[in-house]
């Protein structure tokens, strides 16, 4: 079976490359910088070619190369680029170094001409001065050959079935001749406890302080956690089955708290901040708050607030995280927490990227189809992998990435363990 396929620029872990599997792709290749993000994206996606390098130093014809797709018509490329969006008086953003990422994503979609491009952003790229960031994008695009959805959108995760309050801008274009696609209508809302509400509490397994994964029995789950634990087939999702056993909880290696900190979480309502922490409590019947990856060295290398668990006190897993994020549970993340956390708060909730990619489908023509195949993931090591050891895999510099804060320097209340 045929299906189109795209490539992703700026993979992360993987989250829009999901989505767009869901959505009837074939995500030939990713390229993402940072080396463990690239080695959760081929413990993931092992049919996939993973390009550990800055989109700088990479062009069109090494990732037709290395996907081996020869000259074969690309249906799509994604990303998101990193960006500053300042706008200089008297000089193009294009021409500010900062921006250089964006301008090499728009040469790249140059390069490989797909039938559509989708470039997705922070909502502040449509706001004040970085406005005119986003329309010399929009204007570099249409110079390369491609006509863009000019009412473009943000669009929050939480219309789409994402139990989390996330607002992304994706910004859409066809190459000229080609039907333009429309925005997804959105498909409903999931509560924090159809997410999570099945998962046992990870304290109850001592091993989990010492590793991420242990057998478990989990509970009686939603629909939305039946599709995320493989227990019920989801009819809009066109991805590759992947072979796991549901009976192991993964990503949920625990933190340690002070009493005192526990005691704050308890006291703390749901749905509000605990004032010490500054950590959201969740409510069940409510959505989670975004979550974000944290900060590089250069900014500190501080770890991204966790949300307070909604009975016990404590904040979220990894694992807890990633069904907010609407990940499946055979999806796997670095084993510690810093990176897990860091490959979360970086993505795009797959089914958000779902939504958008069935409009692409559409656009296409195509009615997408589910693939017979059963793949089977990559090898753990590729999860447990240290920084120094996936950087000497991929051929990459050790300090691409920033090191995360020891422990000693941690958030209040929380042990930050490896």
């Amino acid at each position: 079976m045929t299906r189109p396929i795209g490539i992703d620029l700026f993979a992360g872990a993987g989250g829009l490359s999901l989505g767009f599997e869901q959505a009837g792709f074939d995500i030939v290749a990713a390229v993402d910088i940072d080396p463990i993000h690239c080695a959760a994206h081929k413990f993931n996606f092992p049919n996939c070619a993973t390009v550990c390098k800055s989109v700088v130093d990479t062009t069109g014809e090494e990732l037709r190369r290395v996907a081996g797709i020869g000259r074969r018509e690309i249906d799509l490329v994604i990303g998101g680029a990193p960006c500053q969006g300042f706008s200089l008086i008297g000089k193009r953003a294009f021409d500010d170094e900062r921006n250089q990422l964006v301008y090499h994503y728009v040469r790249i979609v140059k390069e490989l001409k797909p039938k559509y491009f989708v470039f997705e952003n922070v909502k502040g790229l449509t706001v004040g001065k970085h406005k005119q960031f986003l329309k010399e994008i929009i204007e570099e695009f249409k110079a390369s050959g491609y006509n863009v959805v000019s009412d473009y959108k943000v669009l929050n995760a939480a219309d789409f079935g994402v139990p989390q309050d996330r607002k992304r801008l994706f910004l859409m274009g066809a190459r000229k001749g080609l039907r333009l696609p429309a925005y997804p209508a959105p498909t409903g809302r999931t509560t924090v406890k159809e997410a999570i509400g099945d998962i046992p509490d990870a304290e109850k397994f001592s091993e989990l302080w010492e590793r991420d994964w242990t057998k478990a029995k989990f509970g009686t789950p939603s629909k939305y956690a039946a599709f995320l634990r493989g227990k019920k087939e989801d009819p809009t999702d066109f991805g590759y089955s992947r072979r796991f056993d549901s009976s192991i909880l993964t990503s949920s290696l625990l933190t340690e708290h002070t009493s005192l900190s526990r005691k704050r979480f308890a006291a703390t309502p749901p749905d509000e901040t605990e004032p010490v922490s500054r950590f959201k409590k969740l409510s069940l019947t409510g959505i989670c708050n975004t979550l974000r990856a944290g900060t590089a060295s250069d900014r500190g290398a501080f770890t991204s607030p966790r949300p307070i668990h909604p009975t016990v006190p404590r904040v979220i897993t990894v694992r807890e995280a990633a069904r907010l994020h609407s990940y499946p549970d055979w999806f796997r993340f670095h084993a510690t927490k810093w990176h897990g956390f860091r490959q979360i708060g970086n993505s795009v909730p797959p089914l958000l990227a779902r939504a958008v990619g069935r409009q692409i489908m559409e656009a296409l023509g195509q009615k997408p189809k589910k693939p017979k195949d059963l793949i089977e993931l990559g090898d753990v090591s590729l999860i447990n992998i240290s920084m120094a050891d996936a950087a000497a895999m991929f051929g990459v510099s050790r300090t691409v990435i920033g090191r995360r804060r020891r422990p000693g320097d941690s958030t209040e209340g929380e042990r930050v363990a490896a």
